[in-house]
């Protein structure tokens, strides 16, 4: 099929790049010149394990644009796949999914052709036919499910993962109101092997919100058993390999440390928790999910001042930066509240991150930046490990302080003092 892809962040390069893998052309629009002259030339916006081989692999099958006419009108379906960012109250930032919905319906204008539209940015249950379907309709003068179909598709790819989990997907969700949209999505997606649900369109929005919501509660969940567990002198690695092995519970994300951060989980719990405030509901889990997840990054200080009480003019080495391992990906990264402590403890700080030191340092220009992992064990007073890294694993930690966010075993067995967040 000819697929259009408008927005090419994570999500949109890689289920394009993903689409043109299994035999599918593909056009991305976007309105940033310069993420459509990287995609041109075969290199990757953002970095993903796996994205650039296929990007080259793939030359020739994909290119990308500003123009919503020629991504339409040369397609048959159109995923939107912007953005949808926190505003300061948690309720969700629509201003890129409205401009999508109103360049898809401008282009749509000018096109006679059945389209179809298929929403996969994460939106509040109610936004796709809320917002985008009178958008579209409104620019291009047709009847949604009549003259252009419409869909929602939601997206559960994990960064540093995404190109896996494109094609060895748990399960594909198709939420749609036509036939003959279930019928184009259908033989879409007929290559992949795993179940297939059709529901609505609020349902297939639902879904998205209710898994993360899940998975990062069973984060905080851990977190707060990790933290009794420290205070007992119990391993709470071995509780949770215990309570995993019950078959109604799966081990996945028990991982208990300081946090999650990452562009999903932490804007869709507060978007869940704002929408039911306003249907009049109290989300009480959910916001303790929350508020065990901002408070967790900052138990790494309360460790570290139990060995050095004032961190005024102290070297401070920081290990990790991205919100998790094979991603330059730094949003709502619990690199960030644990810097800003240091900073307000007037602690010098050298920091490093195979990928995302760039990133980061847009946001804390002020710090240093080592050139290795190592350098930062050599030249600290202390060593916070934050994200789990495999480099890490393989450091000389012995003779120093090392608090540890993410459980290195080696940190464990060499390190002159050793503190775990949760062990």
């Amino acid at each position: 099929m000819r697929i259009s892809i408008v927005g090419s962040g994570y999500v949109g390069i890689v289920t394009g790049i993903g689409f043109a893998e299994l035999g599918h052309d593909v056009i991305f629009v976007d309105v940033d010149e310069n993420k459509v002259n990287l995609i041109n030339s075969g290199k990757p916006p953002i970095y993903e394990k796996g994205l650039k081989e296929l990007m080259q692999k793939n030359k020739g099958r994909y290119h990308a644009t500003t123009d919503y006419d020629e991504a339409v009108n040369k397609s048959e379906i159109t995923f939107i796949c912007v953005g949808t960012p926190s505003k300061e109250d948690g309720s969700i930032d629509l201003r890129y999914v409205e401009s999508a919905s109103k360049g898809v319906g401008e282009a749509l204008a000018n096109k006679d052709d059945f389209h179809v539209v298929v929403v996969k940015s994460t939106v509040i249950p109610g936004t796709t036919e809320g917002v985008v379907k009178p958008l579209i309709e409104k620019e291009s003068g047709k009847k949604a499910f009549k003259d252009f179909g419409l869909a929602m598709n939601p997206e559960f790819l994990r960064e540093g993962n995404a190109v896996e989990d494109f094609f060895n997907p748990d399960r594909i969700v198709i939420g749609v109101k036509d036939e003959k949209t279930k019928s184009v999505l259908d033989e879409l997606y007929k290559q992949f092997r795993c179940p297939k649900l059709f529901t609505d369109i609020k349902t297939a929005e639902m879904i998205k919100y209710a898994s993360n919501a899940f998975l990062a509660t069973k984060i905080s969940f851990a977190n707060e058993i990790g933290n009794i567990c420290k205070k007992l002198g119990i391993d709470v690695y071995k509780v949770f390999e215990g309570v995993g092995l019950d078959h109604r519970i799966n081990p996945a994300f028990f991982r208990a440390g300081i946090g999650f951060g990452g562009s999903c989980f932490p804007k869709d719990v507060k978007a869940l928790i704002r929408k039911a405030e306003e249907l009049g509901e109290d989300p009480k889990i959910l916001k303790a999910v929350i508020e065990v997840n901002e408070k967790q990054p900052l138990k790494m200080i309360e460790l570290l001042k139990k060995h050095i009480p004032n961190l005024a003019n102290r070297k401070i080495g920081v290990l990790g930066l991205a919100f998790k391992p094979d991603t330059d990906d730094v949003r709502e990264s619990r690199a960030i509240p644990i810097v800003e402590a240091l900073l307000r403890e007037e602690a010098k700080i050298i920091a490093y991150d195979p990928k995302a030191m760039n990133n980061f340092a847009k946001i804390f220009p002020q710090i240093e930046y080592a050139k290795s992992s190592q350098e930062v064990i050599d030249k600290s007073d202390a060593v916070l490990i934050v994200t789990e890294w495999r480099e890490f694993e393989e450091l000389d930690y012995s003779g120093k302080i090392v608090i540890d966010g993410r459980r290195i075993e080696k940190a464990m067995r060499e390190a002159k003092i050793y503190e775990g967040v949760c062990w």
